[in-house]
């Protein structure tokens, strides 16, 4: 049986349960990599809360002028939602294509399961969504204050879902990205014109004949179910569990992916 083969017919649970045994590992060098990040620094980590607040601050100020919105307090909390989970979505996407790029050494030269270098930006991504995120929040909480409340309360099915597609759709861009050398030049492209089409800087309704751009924007359909629970405090059972349903398939569809593309990973880096 050559290795190709075995690698090839790895089932998902087999990943899985190899992703949960180096779970100590993959966590340990995410926290590194968030704690180098802010070495010698005063303000350390609040350093991603404070540039998300001081981009809201700037981006309410001037968009609440040109919208000319009646009900400020409500937008600078509509803005300031969409806006962190955005930068999480675009720092997540735009580091994706040149993943396996940045670990070569390690994959050239260890037989390393590729699903940990996916679990580790994962990681990393998510340590600094929630520490940039409960920060906004507690600001954004001057502005409304059941903010906390609601996220306790009704906003924990779509962070559930947020987090679960912050794994996988990432996955499929660094893979198609280890092939596909044009998508270094294509998703930052991407990412822009998929932030001025989605509604954060302005309701949905503003798109007009153009509203259905929304309906079929992966990014939007995670990001709005966890503004609407935060703002409206109430919880869309349905919405979230037929993402959960698209999550839970894209994931093992992702895991799937990496072990078909692990024999041949060390000669696309």
């Amino acid at each position: 049986m050559n290795f190709p083969s075995a690698i090839n017919r790895r089932s998902v649970v087999q990943t899985l349960r190899e992703a949960w045994t180096m779970r100590r590992v993959w966590w340990f060098t995410a926290t590194a990599r968030t704690k180098a990040r802010f070495a010698r620094t005063v303000f350390g980590s609040f350093w991603l809360g404070l540039s998300n607040l001081f981009s809201i601050a700037a981006l309410a100020l001037v968009y609440g002028a040109v919208f000319q919105v009646k009900d400020f307090n409500t937008y600078v909390v509509y803005l300031g939602l969409g806006l962190v989970i955005w930068n999480t979505i675009a720092a997540a996407v735009g580091s994706a294509p040149n993943l396996f790029e940045h670990n070569h050494a390690h994959v050239h030269n260890t037989n390393l399961n590729p699903v940990f270098y996916t679990l580790e930006e994962w990681c990393f991504q998510l340590q600094t969504f929630v520490q940039s995120f409960l920060l906004v929040v507690l600001a954004l909480s001057f502005f409304q204050n059941n903010l906390l409340l609601n996220m306790l309360l009704y906003g924990w099915f779509p962070l559930l879902n947020f987090v679960l597609f912050l794994y996988w759709f990432p996955v499929l861009v660094c893979l198609l990205g280890a092939r596909y050398r044009d998508l270094y030049q294509l998703v930052p492209i991407v990412l822009q014109l998929v932030f001025l089409l989605s509604p954060i800087l302005y309701k949905k309704d503003n798109l007009g004949s153009m509203m259905w751009t929304a309906d079929f924007n992966p990014f939007y359909r995670v990001l709005s179910p966890i503004r609407d629970s935060l703002m409206a405090g109430e919880l869309q059972w349905w919405p979230c569990l037929a993402i959960l349903l698209v999550n839970a398939l894209a994931i093992c569809f992702a895991l799937r992916l990496i072990n078909q593309e692990r024999p041949y990973l060390p000669f696309l880096i």
